[in-house]
């Protein structure tokens, strides 16, 4: 089977989908740092709703849309003010180092307000994006996923999120019709986050900024610049919900990197797996693949239990594992719940396209490990643990091992496929091997190794390339 680089490549884009119609009426808050992405010289306030609704409206999207603008309101002048607040946009006064901190805790608030299944739409404008956003946002897209609409002045280098578009703002706001003359909408408030303070009148939001107590407060109470990680401690293991009690439970097992430990057999492996996630209450049909060179694997001892095994070569273990799962996730009908489990030290390496699995379906996720990371991945787990922890369970599963899967007779009941030769695949231990040790297959394995070490050596100097372009002078003729 080959790499289904088309679709690999595709998961770790940034999708532009048109509304479906149960978010085509749905409401839409906007979230947007005034300092980041300011109104241009030449621009009308009162312009800037029209240009979101129409961008919206492009999409599909026609539900009712709110507007909170974040920014240091001492600094802005009068006739923004009046045109945001004349057209429905809320303002909210921040000190500079505090909008993001302030902007993500009133999304995840409203977040909180409006929990599924209720169909919602989002949009943050904001150059912090990448920087600040990403981490706790993609942890929550992978709980609860809404749609989600950016605008930046300075796009960012590293997209996770799944986003459904993304607009340079002033090429944005340069695109909508202007704001029709006269039109005027309420519901507008003036906002000073410093104090909880909040008007439905410019005069006393103005007045209130320029107050002694205002300033006293700013300066005795400085509020928090540095943004709150609300997902930090969801890295508990979960009992299971009755929606994934009974789902199916596939396992990808990195057995070159997070090998069976000295003095653990390795029939301990499927009842040691499905002992430790019945402990959460998953009580679902277990599979399991082994990845790695499996010319000098114990085939045996491993296969008894129904585990199956592929063999692959290290440069591509990890391409030819998320590869399989999209092959998994492919003929899983959509939606239905079911559950992911990877044991591996180097799951970040497939972390950017599994996490969009993650986003988009009813699925959740379970990482073992042989050492604990030394930061938290923004992966959502719903259960983690050490690899010798699950194996180092009672004694009692090694006396049942022979009895979880195998036959009885000593046949194998595992399937065996060589992930570098297209379409083998076999139950028989010794048609798998004498595969492996075959002149065919050798050169099909060095010829892998050889296109894995040029790929390397081909993306490095094509990144040299792209460095030196953009930090270089460049040779005038």
């Amino acid at each position: 089977m080959e790499i289904d680089r088309e679709r690999v490549e595709k998961m770790g884009t940034v999708q532009r989908m048109e509304a479906t119609g149960e978010y085509a009426t749905a409401k839409i808050a906007v979230w947007w740092d005034m300092k980041d992405c300011p109104i241009p010289e030449d621009y009308e306030a009162g312009q800037v709703r029209s240009s979101l609704e129409a961008a919206f409206k492009e999409q599909g999207y026609s539900g009712p849309v709110s507007i909170t603008a974040y920014g240091d309101q001492t600094q802005t002048p009068d006739h923004i003010l009046k045109g945001l607040s004349s057209t429905g946009v809320s303002v909210a006064h921040t000190k500079s180092e505090s909008t993001c901190h302030f902007m993500y805790e009133d999304l995840v608030k409203w977040r909180r307000l409006n929990p599924p299944p209720a169909t919602n739409t989002m949009m943050i404008i904001s150059d912090e994006v990448g920087d600040k956003f990403t981490w706790d946002l993609v942890r929550l897209q992978q709980r609860t996923l809404y749609k989600l609409f950016l605008a930046y002045s300075v796009k960012p280098e590293y997209m996770v999120l799944s986003v459904s578009e993304q607009w340079c703002w002033k090429k944005l706001l340069s695109s909508s019709p202007p704001a029709a003359a006269g039109v005027q909408q309420g519901g507008a408030k003036f906002y000073c986050k410093s104090c909880s303070y909040d008007s439905g009148y410019l005069k006393k939001f103005k007045k209130h900024l320029s107050s002694y107590s205002h300033a006293r407060e700013e300066f005795v109470n400085p509020t928090d610049h540095k943004l709150v990680r609300y997902t930090e401690d969801w890295g508990r293991n979960y009992k299971a919900t009755p929606e994934f009690a009974t789902a199916k439970i596939h396992v990808w097992w990195d057995l070159s990197g997070c090998p069976i430990p000295e003095g653990y057999d390795a029939r301990q492996v499927r009842p040691s797996i499905e002992a430790a996630v019945k402990e959460l209450g998953y009580y679902g049909p277990v599979s399991i693949t082994a990845y790695r060179d499996h010319k000098h694997t114990p085939l045996q001892a491993l296969s008894s239990t129904g585990v199956d095994v592929a063999h692959t070569v290290s440069d591509v273990t990890y391409s030819l594992m998320f590869n399989d799962m999209l092959e998994w996730h492919r003929n899983n009908p959509p939606q239905t719940a079911a559950l992911i489990m990877v044991i591996s030290d180097n799951v970040e390496i497939m972390a950017r396209r599994l996490v969009k699995l993650l986003q988009e379906n009813n699925y959740n996720f379970f990482l073992a490990y042989s050492f604990r990371p030394y930061k938290m991945s923004y992966l959502l787990t719903s259960a983690e643990w050490l690899w010798e922890s699950i194996l180092s369970g009672e004694e009692r599963l090694l006396q049942n091992c022979s009895s979880s899967s195998g036959s009885g007779d000593g046949q194998s009941t595992s399937r065996f496929y060589c992930r570098l030769c297209v379409g083998f695949i076999t139950i028989s231990i010794d048609k798998f091997r004498a595969h492996l040790s075959n002149e065919e297959h050798a050169q099909e394995e060095n010829e892998i190794r050889e296109h894995g070490e040029y790929h390397f050596v081909n993306e490095r100097l094509c990144q040299l390339a792209e460095y030196d372009g953009d930090h270089l002078p460049r040779a005038t003729i």
